[in-house]
């Protein structure tokens, strides 16, 4: 837990002198003030981070944690288990939803094996703790240090892939049955019934969704999860893609980069990363908006306002995918718009910023 406790007290707060002057810059800027709305918030937190210094030519990556889960044995899902293991070979090619869309705005992907149910797949990162986690509706997913480790090499891989060059991150999932574990986790750190925040995932039949609804019951009951102990949740109810998930998001925060939320899995793992690390919040910035049920809950715990709203519900990060061409936006706003000091526009004082 001590390393844990290192990697949370390494996230600082965001720099609040840079913020007003990045405010400032904004407002000067050759347009009505204000007139950009939410996208000059969003240069404006970037320009607090201590991880970047300039807004210009951001690297961007998306962090795929794909991994299986026990709970698929309960009949959870509609899809086999096997595709985890395929779309992770079709990423690896670049053939997913995540993989076009990232190549739209120039985000690389990196998937990574961090327990999916198969022998090792050539070229593939691995941080793979065991083939699957455990099953939770009958235990647990992991036990404690085991959540623990893979929370801390999660955040490693952060931490290289900034001495790399990147500087901002998303996070993404494969993991047939992983919306049970994330249902769990979202229903126990908000204090909500199951029922409130349980959807249909990948298809699930309509009919099938009281079952799983009592699956997660069952789990939460069986494993008597703390809500006051995050990390004590991902391991009893969570899975090896939601404790990595909840990993890159305190990475990126201990390294003072911003971190690009898919949908309602990684909203999962914010929940926890937030609990675990406060100020971890600061540095999350919420794609979309998810179809998936317990999602405005997630979000309302959260305090975060997607940036998307279209309906999504695939997963793999392709909401971050999308969501980076807006990062990119208020970055091309910041670093490249005239400003009004300089644009020709003699006006007194009292009006200077209106155009």
């Amino acid at each position: 837990m001590q390393a844990i406790q290192s990697l949370v007290e390494s996230i600082l707060p965001l720099d609040r002198a840079k913020m007003d002057a990045a405010a400032r810059h904004v407002d000067n800027l050759v347009k009505p003030l204000g007139s950009l709305g939410r996208l000059e918030a969003l240069a404006i937190q970037l320009n607090g981070m201590p991880g970047i210094t300039d807004l210009h030519h951001l690297q961007k990556e998306i962090i795929v944690m794909c991994a299986d889960h026990g709970v698929f044995n309960e009949g959870v899902a509609a899809s086999p288990k096997e595709v985890t293991m395929i779309q992770a070979r079709n990423m690896q090619q670049g053939l997913t939803g995540v993989c076009v869309l990232a190549k739209s705005s120039n985000t690389s992907v990196l998937p990574v094996d961090i327990g999916i149910d198969c022998d090792p797949i050539p070229d593939l990162l691995s941080l793979k703790l065991a083939r699957g986690c455990g099953n939770i509706a009958a235990g647990s997913a992991m036990n404690y240090k085991q959540c623990e480790q893979l929370l801390l090499t999660s955040a490693q891989l952060v931490q290289q892939r900034v001495a790399q060059g990147i500087s901002v991150f998303g996070v993404g999932e494969l993991g047939i049955a992983n919306t049970t574990p994330a249902s769990a986790i979202v229903s126990v750190l908000t204090g909500s019934d199951p029922h409130e925040v349980v959807g249909i995932g990948a298809n699930l039949p309509q009919d099938r969704l009281k079952h799983k609804e009592d699956v997660i019951r069952q789990a939460i009951s069986v494993n008597q999860p703390d809500p006051n102990d995050a990390i004590d949740v991902l391991a009893k109810v969570g899975g090896f893609d939601l404790a990595g998930m909840t990993g890159v998001i305190l990475g990126a925060a201990a390294c003072g980069v911003p971190v690009v939320l898919d949908g309602f899995l990684s909203y999962a793992s914010a929940l926890a990363a937030c609990q675990i690390a406060p100020l971890a919040r600061d540095y999350c910035i919420p794609s979309h908006f998810s179809a998936e049920k317990g999602a405005a809950r997630a979000l309302q715990y959260l305090n975060l306002k997607p940036y998307l709203y279209l309906d999504l519900r695939l997963g793999e990060g392709s909401g971050a995918a999308m969501a980076m061409s807006i990062i990119s936006a208020a970055c091309a706003m910041y670093c490249d718009m005239g400003l009004l000091t300089d644009s020709g526009f003699d006006l007194p004082p009292s009006s200077e910023k209106e155009i």
